[in-house]
């Protein structure tokens, strides 16, 4: 289908979409496939294979322990966290997989096969799932193993999208045919602004048009003012967390103690504060994520605790809402998070919003752009000024690498989330103070950003092999 606001905002678990989210959902699509068949019976053993970078920063990323709760069944909208240290604890005691939910395997972390130099054609982020009989017919047999009942490789393609081997064709035949369903398709920012200047609407209205092409609006509504109550749940539960984060960085939460501090000195909610309050949002939702915790993918989850920032700003800062009612500021929401989107939809439609394909401008920088247009939709911003934010705010994240110390989403990537909200507020008020006319568009600077990350050496590129992640020494 095509990519849609609840595409690029969904629900998952920390710490990353590409490399946490993706991969438990390959992995549960593939113990569905399983049961669907009626091969749970017959599997006597598993392989697992990851290549790239899943292989090269998977331990930190959370990626293994991912694939075998997707191999259980357990799919990344729906399990809580106290279900993934309950089963992750299960699995390690007992050393056994409960394959789709009906088949005890002698399998665990331990028993993956790692290439983390091995880069498969379509994409970095490749994992191969196998499952083999108890029987071997001659000349049938793999691995030492018996005969090969069901075998599947996917790519984790960013933002915790999937995308199946042999399947590319067929998907993109499928997502162009539902592009043709949409009342106003585009897939650049000229033809959105087009669509916007035909039809005397805001980006947003434009993002509503083609949602309620597969929902009423009524559930576009509440299914936009979900993701936010997510978030906003996000950060409660980080700030009720102490002490070190997990991983062996011994990186220390910051959020419950600027949260004190905060609520000491700005008793008032003086507006001098906003920065400080910023920063706080995002750092509480990326030490949440980095803790394993729920968040929203937004677009992923490296990069997002910057939209829940922005929009935190949006709602508490922005002008005209000291005596906003509670539907007032909803409509802040479901209008911020539709031109967010639609923004979002030009990067995945142009480029890519994961790490390990064109480094951290693919996700910080995509975010940082998304929210820009988000705030200045709502602060009256025209379709062109709202462009504008999205590509002020890009061009001064192109060429930013993705160099995860410990192959951890820690360092750079907590602060880097709270410097992009702030770039984004900024990108927002320059393009608000301006006509909407401008020497770069924004479509040229998504190329730009594409072109880049090709020519990035893939040591920059979520693979803990350069930057930061080799010149900081681990513990």
């Amino acid at each position: 289908m095509a990519v849609g606001v609840f595409e690029l905002f969904s629900v998952g678990i920390g710490p990353s979409s590409s490399h946490t989210v993706g991969p438990m959902r390959a992995g549960a699509v593939f113990a569905r496939e399983l049961h669907e068949r009626g091969l749970l019976e017959e599997v006597a053993s598993l392989r697992v294979d990851l290549y790239g970078s899943l292989a090269a920063t998977g331990r930190g990323h959370g990626t293994f322990t991912a694939v075998l709760l997707g191999l259980e069944g357990f799919e990344p909208e729906e399990i809580l966290p106290e279900q993934v240290e309950e089963r992750l604890g299960a699995i390690a005691e007992t050393g056994q997989l409960n394959l789709a939910g009906g088949r005890e395997l002698e399998y665990g972390v331990e028993d993956m096969v790692l290439h983390p130099l091995t880069v498969l054609p379509r994409h970095t982020n490749g994992m191969r799932f196998r499952v083999y009989g108890a029987s071997a017919p001659e000349g049938e047999t793999a691995d030492g193993g018996g005969p090969v009942l069901h075998d599947a490789t996917f790519f984790s393609v960013g933002g915790g999208f999937i995308v199946r081997e042999g399947e590319e064709a067929a998907a993109q035949k499928e997502l162009d045919e539902s592009k043709k369903e949409l009342p106003l398709p585009f897939r650049t920012a000229a033809e959105l602004l087009g669509r916007c200047a035909s039809k005397g609407l805001s980006i947003s209205d434009i993002m509503l048009v083609n949602e309620r092409a597969s929902r009423t609006e009524e559930e576009i509504r509440e299914g936009l003012l979900h993701i936010w109550r997510v978030m906003e749940a996000c950060v409660e539960s980080s700030l009720k967390r102490e002490g070190l984060l997990p991983g062996g960085l011994k990186v220390r939460r910051r959020a419950p103690d600027w949260h004190e501090r905060l609520l000491k000195e700005d008793k008032d909610r003086d507006p001098i504060y906003w920065q400080e309050w910023v920063n706080l949002i995002a750092l509480a939702v990326n030490e949440e994520n980095a803790s394993g915790g729920r968040v929203v993918t937004a677009p992923t989850n490296g990069a997002a605790g910057i939209i829940p920032a922005v929009l935190y700003y949006a709602l508490n800062y922005a002008p005209g809402m000291d005596n906003a009612t509670q539907a007032d500021k909803d409509d802040v929401v479901v209008r911020f998070l539709l031109a967010a989107g639609a923004v979002g939809v030009l990067y995945k439609e142009q480029a890519s919003i994961s790490g390990a394909e064109v480094g951290c401008q693919g996700e910080v920088g995509s975010a940082s752009s998304m929210a820009a247009a988000g705030l200045a939709e709502v602060m009256g911003g025209t379709p062109a000024q709202v462009e504008n934010a999205a590509e002020i705010a890009m061009e001064h994240n192109l060429g930013l690498t993705c160099d995860p110390i410990g192959g951890l989403v820690q360092v750079p990537c907590i602060e880097r989330n709270a410097i992009a909200a702030a770039k984004a507020i900024n990108a927002a008020k320059m393009a608000l103070w301006g006509d909407g006319t401008h020497r770069v568009s924004l479509d040229e600077v998504i190329v730009t950003m594409r072109e880049t990350g090709k020519d990035m050496s893939s040591k920059y590129k979520e693979t803990a092999m350069g930057g930061l992640a080799v010149n900081v020494v681990e513990c």
